[in-house]
């Protein structure tokens, strides 16, 4: 079943015989990600969630470049008020928030550069899997914002410290290795072929764990992130702000001429 929403897309499979839902995101700006495709995303992960026939839930992205650029910048520029910054920060909210709330495991297939809210979707996966040519970078500040809402996904994954250097240093790239060595990635392969190798036999491998057990881990896992519906709202609305200044908006614009 697929969602076709401003030339982007979010659909899902589930393979009857494992209990393997797969769920595909995609955009053609590199996988870039609009409001209305962030939230068809969480409901869509909502909705396998509470699918009694999925056992665990692969999240993947379209193409074999990046698999998720962040904001979709023609969005973010067209915000003019309060209300609708908070609003399209809140999306990136709902997805990592819908991962942490989902009763089923997520596994995590990155098959190219992670940007912003695309190292947020990374960091809120349960088991994450990535191809070497998978860089990270939290690029936020350089635009004149701060990766507020992924920030506590982010840190939770990989430590205060790694999670600043990446927001400090805002316009380099980590790589793929780098992000192993911190923690969000649990393996890097060399080719998209082994990695995929890897996740189905993961996967198969979940299906026929105890589900009650895997929903009982999964919530020691995510201990301590109870109020995060209440935080993530929070730190969306200072994105919300900061994305209406003079400085922020030049920024932005600068980027995009790039």
């Amino acid at each position: 079943m697929s969602t076709i929403i401003e030339q982007g897309s979010v659909s899902f499979e589930i393979d009857q015989a494992t209990g393997i839902g797969t769920i595909t995101f995609g955009h053609p700006m590199s996988n870039s990600l609009p409001g209305k495709i962030l939230q068809k995303l969480a409901a869509t992960i909502t909705q396998l969630g509470e699918d009694e026939s999925v056992k665990v839930i692969v999240l993947k992205s379209e193409g074999e470049k990046a698999f998720c650029a962040g904001a979709s910048f023609d969005e973010l520029i067209s915000i003019t008020d309060l209300e609708v910054g908070k609003k399209f920060f809140s999306g990136f909210a709902s997805v990592i928030n819908t991962c942490r709330k989902c009763p089923k495991f997520i596994i995590g297939r990155v098959q190219g550069k992670a940007v912003g809210g695309g190292v947020g979707v990374a960091s809120a996966v349960d088991y994450c899997l990535a191809v070497d040519s998978a860089s990270v970078k939290l690029s936020e500040l350089a635009v004149g914002i701060g990766p507020f809402v992924v920030g506590p996904a982010v840190e939770r994954k990989i430590g205060l410290s790694a999670m600043s250097e990446l927001a400090i240093n805002a316009t380099e790239w980590r790589s793929a290795s780098w992000a192993k060595s911190k923690g969000l990635y649990m393996e890097v392969f060399d080719t998209v072929a082994e990695m995929d190798t890897e996740i189905n036999r993961l996967a198969v491998q979940l299906s026929n764990s105890n589900p009650e057990a895997m929903r009982m881990l999964k919530n020691v896992f995510w201990q301590g992130t109870e109020n995060w519906d209440t935080l993530l709202v929070e730190r969306a609305e200072m994105s919300g702000k900061l994305v209406l200044s003079d400085f922020t908006i030049a920024a932005i614009n600068s980027f995009k001429k790039k």
